[in-house]
């Protein structure tokens, strides 16, 4: 958290980028690395304790609901794993990056071909649906008006910086934002992989939640100047969309332990 160390150089694009010139996240951005931080402070503090109590829930008592657990506290791991992996600049963690990119994706698929699928029992409610369809537009919404226009201006995304692409455009818009209708879609078609699905998206915009707050505190601490509009469109729509979740993630598992009795 030292950040007097920056210092500027010329990106691919022609344009002066501040960098953060500290620790592991020196050849990032000064704008990016304070995101990296706040993440990695709400994944060390929050997310691991978060996954080991999941983890040894699971091993202790073995049932759907717990595998369900475990199986989405994975695929958070495995977003953030994809995050660093292919989103940071090369440090010297890089292998590690590797190492869990590989555990979480493999320990993803290990624990999901544990649940027994056919006993997954869930009516999904309106406003189930309207949250995974806001949810949806919201994810694509929030990045795409700045791709278009740098598309139809042919200049580069203004926080493009020294990388050559987000990984967060991609993720989102790419894979949760999508996922959220096909998980809607096989609601309604009452097809039981819709809930695997819907128990992962619901973790994720949880944690995506809590990683705004973190997040946030690190940007105004480095001294970025957060303006309102930006913290009501970005950080504010995650951490709304994140209790939702919350609320919607408790009465998934109660519907789920209802109709096992």
């Amino acid at each position: 958290m030292d950040f007097s160390r920056s210092y500027e150089v010329t990106n691919q694009f022609g344009d002066m980028v501040k960098m953060y010139g500290n620790g592991i996240y020196a050849h990032d951005s000064y704008f990016a690395a304070p995101i990296f931080i706040g993440t990695d402070f709400m994944i060390l503090f929050i997310f691991v304790p978060l996954f080991i109590y999941t983890y040894f829930q699971n091993a202790k008592r073995s049932s759907n609901s717990t595998k369900l657990k475990l199986m989405s506290v994975y695929s958070v791991a495995f977003y953030y794993a994809a995050s660093l992996s292919f989103g940071v600049t090369y440090n010297r963690y890089h292998l590690l990056y590797i190492g869990l990119f590989t555990c979480t994706l493999f320990g993803l698929f290990s624990i999901m071909r544990k649940i027994e699928i056919e006993e997954l029992n869930y009516d999904s409610t309106n406003g189930i649906k309207i949250f995974l369809i806001l949810s949806g537009v919201a994810l694509i919404v929030a990045w795409m008006p700045g791709i278009i226009q740098t598309v139809i201006s042919n200049t580069a995304p203004p926080l493009i910086e020294v990388y050559t692409t987000s990984i967060t455009n991609v993720l989102d818009m790419g894979i949760i934002g999508p996922l959220c209708f096909v998980c809607l879609h096989l609601l309604n078609r009452r097809d039981k992989l819709g809930i695997i699905i819907l128990a992962s998206i619901l973790k994720a915009c949880i944690i995506v939640g809590i990683m705004m707050i973190t997040q946030t505190i690190c940007q105004i601490l480095s001294g970025f100047e957060l303006t309102l509009p930006v913290l009501i469109t970005k950080s504010g729509s995650f951490l709304l969309l994140g209790g939702f979740a919350l609320f919607f993630n408790s009465r998934l598992y109660s519907n789920l332990l209802s109709t096992r009795r």
